[in-house]
């Protein structure tokens, strides 16, 4: 599912500290199918059987394929709402890891997991044979549950359910450098992390995209309806890009983040890189999507177009422009450049891992040796470990997450997939949000996110000339208590991060 990538334009992004003691789990009918419902011991849970739960809109059973245990598996993922509901029930309050044994039908796939009516996050299955596909840290109180395996991108043969206590949580994984990448980091960057790291696994800053910056829209209507500001402001180079610039865009992001930043806040900058005109197939506009463009960077990145090399080039001159505009006035930046690039829907990742992985490190070599741009914090936001180009590149590992609707569940299992793409851990943050996750349970689970930044638009104000907050997404109620949490650390809570003590 894609995301439009401009404030306001959005589908969806393809995209915890207690341990609490486990009791054996028990079995009960789980089926609402059949006579004898397939619940069964094992050495380390319970297994439930798909073919005796709750088969929802096109699932159904089937026999066919080998390799299932059980009398069957299910089948029919093909179209939204398609579903299959498992009863459960545990004896004792905990955090369980929930294994769906399924197999694609065909490449990679990921569906939701929803328990009791809240949607957890997905779960992916590549192997076309029966295999585990595991969501972890689900907590559940004891008695019954209901774990529902639900359609988003479909087309899996799901085997059963093994339900298992899950391991205590190692929290060492808050134990991050705040040592930068780039040596010659300049000493306010060096201070922003160090604070970064110091506050990571006891609290968590808020952040919100808005284009226009603290006085824009979004920021507005969350002082409205909180009285706080956000630490963080997100601010996209967009409309930099060479080729939308050649047809009349304009932007006044470095000055907003400027100003923000003299305020007492901490700027993050995505960049939806508008591709070079030579390769834009439909509106100059929408040159940032596999759709709009026919770039070919695998054969850019292998020296095949060498033109085309020299395009990316002079875009990335244009943003080193900007940046280093920043950085003589002493701003720091998150910078998150070529995100969400697994997914496949930004020409940056049309073409692959390896070639995106060149693109990335070109990027950091022109922008860190040949501009000197020391005052940038790398955030790598690929959203798969096979994508991720190096620790000596990345400082922050970030997770984009669109799970619908006030859904204000903490994402642990995401989070803790994104601490796992490299060892040791480094700080993972929620680099961009639909919905606010209530604080209490990112705490309880231990999904401790070292910030969130919602994006702008849609998910936090009304489209109307005078502004309105937009509860679609995140209720007025979860927003104020998120903003009012002891956990959260808003724009007035900052320390004066030009005099922070660097850490070693």
């Amino acid at each position: 599912m894609k995301r439009m990538g401009l404030f306001g334009l959005m589908g969806m992004a393809a995209v915890m500290l207690l341990s609490f003691p486990v009791a054996a789990l028990a079995a009960e009918d789980v089926s609402t199918e059949a006579d004898e419902p397939a619940v069964t011991d094992s050495s380390s849970g319970m297994v439930y059987e798909a073919e005796d739960a709750l088969c929802i809109g096109n699932v159904h059973t089937d026999t066919s394929a080998e390799g299932f245990e059980g009398t069957g598996y299910v089948t029919g993922f093909s179209e939204e709402g398609d579903a299959c509901t498992f009863t459960i029930s545990v004896d004792t309050d905990g955090f369980y890891d929930l294994n769906f044994v399924s197999a694609s039908m065909g490449g990679y796939k990921e569906n939701y997991v929803i328990v009791d009516g809240e949607n957890l996050g997905t779960v992916a299955i590549e192997e076309e044979s029966f295999s585990d596909s595991v969501m972890k840290r689900a907590y559940l109180s004891a008695g019954a549950h209901e774990v529902t395996y639900s359609e988003y991108w479909g087309w899996v043969v799901l085997d059963r359910l093994e339900v298992t206590p899950s391991e205590a949580l190692d929290t060492s994984i808050y134990d991050v450098s705040a040592t930068l990448v780039n040596e010659n980091a300049t000493d306010n960057a060096k201070r922003l992390m160090s604070y970064l790291a110091d506050n990571y696994g006891s609290s968590i800053l808020s952040g919100q995209y808005s284009e226009n910056g603290q006085y824009g829209k979004e920021f507005t209507v969350v002082y409205r309806e909180t009285g706080k500001y956000p630490a963080i402001l997100g601010l996209d180079f967009i409309e930099y890009s060479p080729s939308r610039a050649e047809n009349g865009s304009t932007s006044n992001a470095t000055e907003y983040a400027i100003q923000f930043w003299e305020n007492g806040g901490i700027v993050t900058f995505c960049w939806h890189w508008n591709a070079p005109s030579k390769y834009l197939t439909s509106e100059w506009y929408n040159g940032f999507y596999v759709e709009g463009t026919n770039i070919d960077l695998a054969a850019i990145m292998n020296g095949e177009d060498e033109e085309g090399y020299q395009l990316l080039l002079e875009d990335i001159a244009a943003i080193a422009e900007q940046l280093l505009i920043l950085q003589d006035a002493g701003v720091p930046v998150l910078w998150r450049p070529l995100h969400e690039a697994s997914g496949g829907w930004f020409w940056w990742g049309a073409s692959g891992a390896e070639a995106y992985k060149q693109l990335y490190i070109l990027l950091y070599e022109q922008l860190t040796d040949v501009y000197g741009l020391n005052n940038l914090i790398w955030v790598w936001n690929g959203q798969d470990a096979d994508w991720y180009p190096g620790d000596e590149y990345v400082d922050i590992i970030g997770e984009d997450i669109y799970p619908g609707e006030r859904v204000y569940t903490s994402q642990v299992d995401t989070y803790l997939q994104a601490v796992n793409y490299t060892s040791p851990a480094k700080m993972v943050v929620l680099s961009e949000n639909g919905c606010v996750f209530d604080p209490e349970l990112a705490v309880r689970d231990g999904a401790m996110w070292g910030f969130w930044c919602t994006w702008g638009g849609e998910f936090v104000a009304k489209s109307m000339a005078i502004y309105a907050y937009n509860d679609t997404y995140t209720e007025s109620e979860m927003l104020v208590k998120a903003y009012e949490s002891d956990v959260v650390i808003t724009l007035d809570e900052l320390p004066d991060l030009t005099t922070y003590t660097i850490r070693d």
